[in-house]
C-alpha cells in the first residue's frame, strides 16, 4: 500500500478515474502511511480518517454512475493549518485558536475540494506562520524526515514533511518570506511561489497586498503544475487576480532550452551562505548547461530589498494581530510580538520609502531579466538546523561567522525574491555531506510562472534528486 502513496498525483488521479484504483484504496493507503510515520514526525496535527473514507466511498460511487469529475477527484489532501477549512479545526499554530473551527474555507481550499480533492486533515505550522521553523505551543515541533534532530523549515513545514513521507500527494501552502520554498528545500520536495495574483487569495485583510500569497507543493514539478491549474484563475474577490485561466498549467512542460541565458548567483552579491549549500548547488549547476542553457554568474542590485520586506512584513503583522495582542499578548510567542510592535512604530514616510524601494527593485529586476530569462540561486542560506533551535542567529560562511540581526535574516535569499514579485520555485538539487536536502531556487520573468515550471521540470528530469526518500521510511530516521 505504501507504493500507492508515492505515485505521482497525476498518475493517482488517472488511475482513480480509470477505476484501476478505487478512491477508497488510495485513501486507506494514505491513512495507513500517516498512522505509520507521523508519530515520529508530528506533521499531521488534525487527522480525519473516518470522514475522509466516507467521502472516498462517495467519490467511487460518483465514478460508478458515470458522473463528470474534477482533476483531483478522489485524491487525499492535507491542508496547511493556517488555511481556513470549513468545519475542520484550524489553529494557525496559536493557543488562542486551539479549538477554532472556521465557518468557511479559504478560496484555495474551496477550489481543491471542487476539483475533487478529499480533506484528510491539517498539518503543523509555526505560530501564525511566523518564522521558517515549524513549532508551536499547541502541537510542538515537526521534525525533518531526513534527520529527526533537524527542523523541517516553515511555515509550510508540516506540508513538506507529509509530502516527503507519502502522507499526501499534494499540498497547499503560503509564502511571505519563503514559507513555500524553505520547507520544500529542507525536505527534498517542490514548493512554488507563483506571481502575486496567480493563485488569488481570499479572504484577505489586504486584498492588494502581494507580499504574502498562496501556492502549491508536491513531490514533482508536474504535480505542482496540476495543483496550480486548480488554484489559479481569476476571482472577483481578489483585486490583483490574474485573468488567465488555470488550464494554462495543464500544458506539457517539455521545452528546448538551447541558447537560453541564465544568471547564477551563489549569494546575491553579498549574502552570507553556508558553504555546504553552495557546494551542493555548484555540483549540479552544469546540468543547466547540459540542457542547452548559457550560464553567467550575475545578479541584479538588491539594495533596498531588506528594508522594503521588513517594513511590509511589520505592517502586515500589525494589521493582522495588533488588536489581538491587546488582550492575548501573553499567549503569543516573542517573535510575533516583536513583529507586531515593529509595525506599530512605522511612520507614513517609512512605508512610502519602502514602496519606492520595492518599485525601484522591480524595475532593476525587469531590466536584468531582459538579458537573462532565469535567475538561479540558493533557496536557503543554511541547511536544516537543530529542531530545538528557534532560528538561525549566525551563519558560518567558511571565511567567517556572520551574526543575524533578526529571526528572519537567514532567509534573505528567499525574501529578497519575494520583494521583486517574480515567480520562484524550490526544486530538489542535492544533499550535504550529512545527507540533508538542498534545493535550488529558480526565478523567472514577471508572470512567467509556466516558464519557471518548465525549467524546474527539465532540471528535475535530468537529476532525479527528488527520488531519494527519507531514511525514516526504511526505519533509519
Amino acid at each position: 500500500m505504501s507504493d500507492i502513496c508515492f505515485l505521482p498525483a497525476i498518475e493517482l488521479a488517472r488511475r482513480i478515474r480509470s477505476r484501476e484504483l478505487s478512491a477508497v484504496e488510495v485513501m486507506e493507503a494514505h491513512i495507513a502511511q500517516i498512522e505509520r510515520v507521523n508519530p515520529a514526525l508530528n506533521a499531521v496535527v488534525t487527522f480525519l480518517p473516518a470522514q475522509a473514507l466516507e467521502q472516498a466511498q462517495k467519490a467511487d460511487a460518483a465514478l460508478a454512475r458515470g458522473e463528470a469529475v474534477g482533476p483531483l477527484h478522489g485524491l487525499p489532501m492535507l491542508h496547511k493549518d493556517t488555511n481556513d477549512t470549513a468545519g475542520i479545526r484550524t489553529t494557525y499554530g496559536s493557543p488562542i485558536f486551539r479549538e477554532n473551527v472556521p465557518a468557511r474555507s479559504a478560496l484555495l481550499i474551496e477550489r481543491a475540494h471542487r476539483a475533487g480533492a478529499i480533506p484528510l486533515g491539517k498539518t503543523n505550522v509555526p505560530e501564525f506562520g511566523a518564522g521558517s521553523q515549524t513549532f508551536n505551543r499547541v502541537f510542538g515541533a515537526t521534525r525533518n524526515p531526513y534527520d529527526l534532530g533537524k527542523t523541517c523549515g516553515g511555515s509550510s513545514g508540516g506540508q513538506a514533511v507529509a509530502l516527503a513521507c507519502g502522507m499526501t500527494p499534494l499540498a497547499d501552502g503560503s509564502d511571505m518570506g519563503g514559507s513555500l520554498r524553505n520547507p520544500a528545500n529542507f525536505c527534498n520536495v517542490v514548493g512554488f511561489r507563483p506571481t502575486p495574483g496567480r493563485a488569488p487569495v481570499w479572504p484577505s485583510l489586504a486584498g492588494w497586498f502581494g507580499i504574502s500569497l498562496q501556492g502549491p507543493m508536491a513531490r514533482t514539478v508536474q504535480d505542482v503544475a496540476l495543483q496550480l491549474s486548480v488554484m489559479a484563475g481569476p476571482d472577483p474577490r481578489c483585486p490583483i487576480a490574474i485573468a488567465e485561466p488555470g488550464s494554462l498549467f495543464t500544458r506539457p512542460l517539455e521545452r528546448d532550452f538551447a541558447g537560453v541565458r541564465i544568471a547564477y548567483s551563489p549569494d546575491l552579491g553579498d549574502l552570507p551562505v553556508d558553504p555546504r549549500v553552495t557546494a551542493a548547488i555548484a555540483e549540479k549547476l552544469p546540468v543547466f548547461g547540459d540542457l542547452g542553457c548559457h550560464i553567467d554568474e550575475a545578479a541584479p542590485d538588491f539594495s533596498g530589498a531588506d528594508e522594503a520586506f521588513k517594513v511590509w512584513r511589520a505592517w502586515r503583522f500589525h494589521l493582522g494581530y495588533a488588536e489581538l495582542m491587546k488582550t492575548r499578548r501573553a499567549e503569543m510567542k516573542d517573535t510575533v510580538v516583536w513583529n507586531i510592535e515593529e509595525g506599530e512604530l512605522l511612520t507614513g514616510p517609512q512605508i512610502g520609502q519602502a514602496e519606492q524601494k520595492r518599485t525601484e527593485l522591480f524595475l532593476r529586476m525587469h531590466d536584468f531579466m531582459q538579458e537573462y530569462e532565469f535567475l538561479i540561486l540558493p533557496v536557503n542560506q543554511v541547511p536544516p538546523f537543530p529542531v530545538e533551535q528557534e532560528y538561525i542567529t549566525e551563519i558560518d560562511t567558511g571565511a567567517g561567522v556572520v551574526a543575524m540581526e533578526t529571526y528572519i535574516d537567514w532567509m534573505k535569499s528567499c525574501y529578497y525574491i519575494t520583494v521583486t514579485g517574480h515567480p520562484a520555485i524550490s526544486v530538489p538539487c542535492g544533499f550535504t555531506p550529512e545527507g540533508l536536502p538542498v534545493g535550488v531556487q529558480i526565478v523567472g520573468r514577471h508572470q512567467d510562472d509556466f516558464g519557471v515550471l518548465q525549467l524546474a521540470y527539465a532540471f528535475e528530469q535530468a537529476t532525479h534528486t527528488g527520488d531519494r526518500r527519507p531514511p525514516i521510511l526504511s526505519g533509519h530516521g
